[in-house]
């Protein structure tokens, strides 16, 4: 039986995890918190910092194979690692490229790869010296996650706002929708593309708020971003599974905003609404089996459930029990103990042919349904 690690043990090691008792492998985590989502479903979990060169390294040399929950981890030991043999995907190259928003905008342009046009800057001074590429979007270059790191800047007054470090100024693009495609690459080459899904995003927390899938687009545009997605995954060179964010203008161009090297939270919706989620197509890559099938069971709409705002504190699902009585609602909770504003706590993905009905059920959860903190 193979022994297979995964470096993170948020909600996407505990999903990860939960597919994972499909199949003939041996599991373990490497993670600070022993009572974080995934620890109580591996089975080994270490205790240990996955940025760290040597917790990294030891977790690592005795497995056939590792992959990843985030980009934040020490590439300097996974390349140790494959060289003596691991399994390492996606491949630490990859991770060199994507886990700095600067040398993953570098990576776009090296290919010909359609994205917004940016700037670098390495401190405030530089970055109020860029007044005629505003507005933009100031995004940091290693550290940012779920809307951290980001920073909207309209014109001078907003450069206070911005980051004093390296980072990535991008101009701002006029914006019809918002999609992700997520890629699944096999150790062998195969390719399977899941459909695309449209995000609509809580403009106050940066934060998806919902998607639907399947993404409404032309089909000229749907082809498009298919064809720029698969440009953007298969100049990595690596197994594994890739959520390509894409921007559409309202002129039909697509444009690559973003690239995760590992499971999304634009994939979360796969559990229930296709034939192979993208948590089982990740146990297919990592134990050489045929990808599974990305094709739509249904059509879907999937809800990130949020920690409500002026809430911090030990974790109350208020509205529970009866958004539970949803017959085409499947609810997920990540079971974190703690809550506070914006924390990803858990989502619901809704099935149906009908949009309407997919949008009432999601209004619904999202209006009767709160995360807040016992007393």
């Amino acid at each position: 039986m193979q022994k297979v690690g995964i470096l993170g043990g948020g909600q996407l090691g505990r999903m990860l995890l939960q597919e994972a008792a499909n199949y003939p492998v041996k599991t373990f985590i490497l993670e600070n918190d022993e009572n974080c989502p995934a620890a109580h479903l591996c089975h080994h979990f270490v205790k240990g910092d996955i940025r760290d060169y040597d917790a990294v390294y030891q977790f690592g040399k005795k497995l056939d194979a590792l992959t990843i929950e985030i980009e934040n981890v020490n590439v300097d030991a996974l390349e140790a690692l494959e060289q003596e043999g691991v399994k390492i995907i996606p491949r630490p190259s990859v991770l060199r490229t994507i886990c700095n928003k600067a040398t993953q905008k570098k990576y776009y342009t090296d290919h010909q790869i359609p994205t917004s046009e940016y700037i670098l800057t390495h401190n405030i001074q530089e970055l109020a010296e860029q007044a005629h590429f505003f507005p933009a979007v100031h995004k940091i270059a290693e550290g940012g996650y779920d809307g951290r790191g980001v920073q909207i800047i309209e014109d001078e007054q907003d450069v206070a706002k911005g980051f004093d470090a390296m980072s990535v100024l991008e101009k701002k693009v006029d914006v019809t929708k918002e999609i992700a495609i997520m890629i699944a690459i096999s150790q062998s080459g195969e390719i399977a593309i899941y459909p695309a899904v449209q995000m609509v995003f809580d403009k106050t927390l940066n934060l998806l708020d919902f998607q639907l899938c399947p993404a409404d687009l032309e089909e000229k545009t749907y082809w498009k971003a298919e064809a720029i997605a698969l440009s953007a995954v298969k100049n990595f060179n690596s197994p594994g599974i890739f959520a390509v964010e894409l921007f559409v203008t309202p002129g039909g161009d697509v444009l690559v905003n973003e690239t995760a090297p590992r499971v999304h939270n634009s994939g979360h919706h796969t559990i229930e609404a296709h034939y192979s989620s993208q948590f089982d197509m990740v146990w297919r890559i990592l134990l050489h089996y045929p990808l599974g099938n990305t094709e739509a069971i249904m059509p879907s709409v999937m809800l990130n459930i949020l920690g409500k705002e002026g809430y911090a504190g030990d974790a109350v699902y208020e509205g529970l029990d009866e958004m539970l009585k949803i017959e085409n609602a499947f609810f997920h909770l990540y079971g974190k103990k703690q809550t506070k504003a914006g924390r990803k706590m858990g989502h619901v993905t809704i099935i149906s042919n009908e949009k309407a009905d997919l949008m009432h059920q999601a209004n619904k959860i999202k209006h009767g349904l709160s995360v807040i903190a016992g007393e």
